[in-house]
């Protein structure tokens, strides 16, 4: 297994952070919030740390689990520490009703974190079209990603498959705004009867 990185400490860090550990990872969580990353720390065990934000980050894969708002501002601090990772943007940039996003295509928060980030980053939209809760529930999920290293996307997909989790890939970096679309489409269905237990996935049918 491996050590995944996790920068910030709320409720999607604790999703994902508790599925990685379940499976046999390691979590380093770097977070503005020492207390709080601590605390975290202690609840998911497994030898999970915590860094010092804007520091090197102990694994490849770089998750960002802040609010859309402050990623890039995140990204940014962390500077040359980010040499050579993948970076995986988690944000959803809704609006203020949840009726769509403030992004517009080639904008994406993805794009704005990979021209903030050094040039040998990688940046893979995932895990915003899926709910913490069902993260949690640590059952048989798909995880929609998309990005433009095929080495990085090959090396994330193999940490989503080892989460029990089915990796999908959508495409380029330019997909990261239709997943941030999807994000808006997940949480219409949640509210308009689905509930917060679903997840959008894809199924193939003979024909």
């Amino acid at each position: 297994m491996t050590t995944i990185s996790i920068i910030g400490s709320g409720n999607m860090a604790t999703a994902i952070g508790n599925r990685a550990v379940q499976h046999g990872h390691t979590v380093e969580l770097l977070s503005r919030n020492t207390a709080t990353a601590k605390a975290l720390a202690d609840q998911l065990g497994n030898g999970t740390t915590v860094g010092t934000f804007g520091a090197r980050p102990a694994g490849d894969i770089v998750i960002v689990a802040v609010l859309y708002a402050g990623a890039v501002d995140a990204v940014t601090q962390f500077g040359d520490a980010l040499d050579g990772k993948t970076l995986v943007d988690i944000t959803n940039p809704f609006n203020a009703d949840a009726s769509g996003v403030v992004t517009t295509p080639g904008n994406s928060i993805s794009q704005q974190i990979a021209a903030a980030a050094p040039g040998s980053a990688h940046v893979i939209k995932a895990f915003n079209s899926i709910f913490g809760g069902v993260i949690a529930e640590n059952k048989p999920v798909d995880l929609l990603f998309a990005g433009d290293n095929a080495e990085a996307k090959a090396r994330f997909a193999e940490f989503v498959e080892s989460l029990n989790m089915r990796a999908l890939d959508a495409g380029g970096i330019g997909m990261a705004h239709a997943l941030e679309w999807a994000g808006i489409l997940l949480v219409g269905l949640a509210q308009n009867g689905a509930g917060f237990d679903v997840a959008l996935g894809a199924k193939t049918t003979a024909i």
